[in-house]
């Protein structure tokens, strides 16, 4: 039998493990969910939005063991409380809206003829969900999936593995029936043969490129449609008329919050040359401020990365910039808790440069680059040199000014004087190798549906 294990970054421990599903199991359990979805749909849109809130409700009143749970789990101090607000924000948003985003498209309605479109759900939906916001990510597509009627199977990374469990728990509890809403421990390899056997009617994944690509080449052949958030390298951009003072506060937590493990976290920052030394002289100020220790200790404000695999690669990222001529700014001596592993003190870089990976690839840890720029149309070139597209953040007075070189960036979010946020109202979507399609606001539920036509016409006496 093939466990699945947790193993936690606090101490390099087995926190969870839990046996991997077998093929025929799994199978059986995507069938109970495609067996109870009708039954689902069939409940009224009110009653599945009550269902799905009384679950995040009940979730709620888990946070002694949530938070903890997490730090465990995957690093994050548990002074930051979690991913309540974010879950609790996302799921209400969704929910007040959902009765809009469902409504039936009337074409025409007379006395001949009766015209409209409406949303029907695709049947089950398949959550394969990340460990670094693990909650937050799920209930991107768990709560609206469910609120339209689909049913939903939930698999989450392994470094994360309880988080499944508990949703589904909590869920449950409130109300929401078992064959509805399930967690599934499932490896690599029985995951790629159900997407691959067309066992589900959406996918959504969030993860790396890699991940992404593995997911396209299971379904290819299935036309099982596939929602997909992958990399990112995530660029500010500081302009001369900026707030100094918030956009080193916003752009230093956006690229360290989480021990940089963000999917919209600042990874490189543009700054025009007139406010480059002063904005790099706060940043490294305001850095080296963080306490890098165990986070169940409330006094710790970063954690260690999720594995130590993942602050490998951060490291040796940093490594390579300093090699090419890249400058290391923050002292190590601050960070005695940096061990070489899990535990990694943040960084900022200077003198860097696109021929650097550190500037092209993901890093996904607490280390951002900062370079010096004359123009927009310079800045806009090398924030666009990407093959990545999650979101920018652009820093001015000016809102027309943002407006005009957001237009010109290859994005799926512009920011203005804010990073590193998801706002429920707002498509959540990327390009390029960042991914396609899209969760939340209206055009989420539209993802989790199917447009089905109704042409009738009224018989005449």
């Amino acid at each position: 039998m093939t466990m699945i294990q947790c193993i936690s970054p606090v101490d390099g421990s087995v926190y969870a493990e839990r046996p991997a599903m077998s093929l025929e199991d799994a199978v059986e359990a995507v069938g109970q969910a495609h067996r109870a979805q009708k039954a689902w749909a069939k409940r009224p849109l009110e009653e599945r939005v009550q269902l799905v809130l009384k679950g995040v409700a009940r979730l709620n009143e888990m946070a002694d063991e949530v938070v903890p749970e997490l730090a465990w789990m995957m690093g994050r101090p548990v002074r930051y409380g979690g991913e309540f607000k974010g879950f609790n924000e996302r799921s209400n948003y969704v929910a007040s809206i959902a009765a809009d985003a469902l409504a039936p498209m009337v074409v025409e309605d007379s006395a001949s003829f009766e015209r409209r479109i409406e949303r029907e759900p695709h049947g089950v939906v398949f959550v394969i969900a990340p460990w670094n916001y693990p909650y937050m990510t799920a209930i991107n597509t768990v709560a609206p999936a469910l609120m339209a009627g689909n049913t939903v199977v939930l698999k989450h990374a392994a470094q994360t593995l309880l988080v499944g469990e508990r949703m589904v728990r909590a869920f449950v509890e409130a109300g929401v029936p078992e064959d509805v809403f399930q967690n599934l421990f499932l490896d690599h390899e029985t995951t790629a043969k159900l997407i691959s056997q067309g066992l589900f009617n959406f996918i959504n994944f969030t993860g790396s490129v890699e991940g992404g690509r593995s997911i396209e080449r299971s379904a290819a052949g299935t036309f099982t449609g596939i929602g997909l958030e992958l990399g990112g390298k995530d660029p500010g951009y500081v302009m001369e008329d900026a707030d100094l003072d918030a956009a080193v506060d916003t752009l230093m937590d956006g690229a360290t919050y989480n021990s940089g493990q963000c999917c919209c976290g600042i990874e490189r920052i543009y700054v025009h040359e007139s406010l480059y030394d002063r904005f790099v002289e706060k940043s490294v100020a305001w850095v080296s401020n963080y306490k890098l220790g165990n986070p169940l200790d409330k006094e710790t404000t970063l954690g260690p990365m999720a594995n130590k695999r993942f602050a490998k690669v951060v490291r040796e990222q940093i490594a390579d910039a300093v090699s090419k001529g890249a400058k290391a700014l923050v002292d190590p001596k601050l960070f005695p808790a940096d061990d070489g592993g899990a535990y990694l003190a943040p960084q900022v870089l200077v003198d860097v440069d696109h021929s650097m990976p550190f500037m092209r690839e993901e890093t996904f840890g607490p280390a951002v680059g900062i370079m010096k720029v004359k123009t927009d149309d310079e800045a806009i070139a090398l924030m666009n040199d990407s093959r990545y597209g999650l979101t920018a953040s652009l820093w001015t007075e000016d809102a027309d000014r943002a407006g005009r070189i957001g237009r010109e960036l290859e994005t799926g979010t512009v920011f203005m004087n804010r990073c590193d946020y998801l706002d429920p109202a707002l498509v959540w979507t990327g390009v390029k190798e960042t991914g396609r399609g899209g969760s939340l606001s209206l055009l989420g539920f539209h993802n989790l549906t199917r447009p089905k036509s109704y042409h009738l016409k009224k018989a005449t006496k």
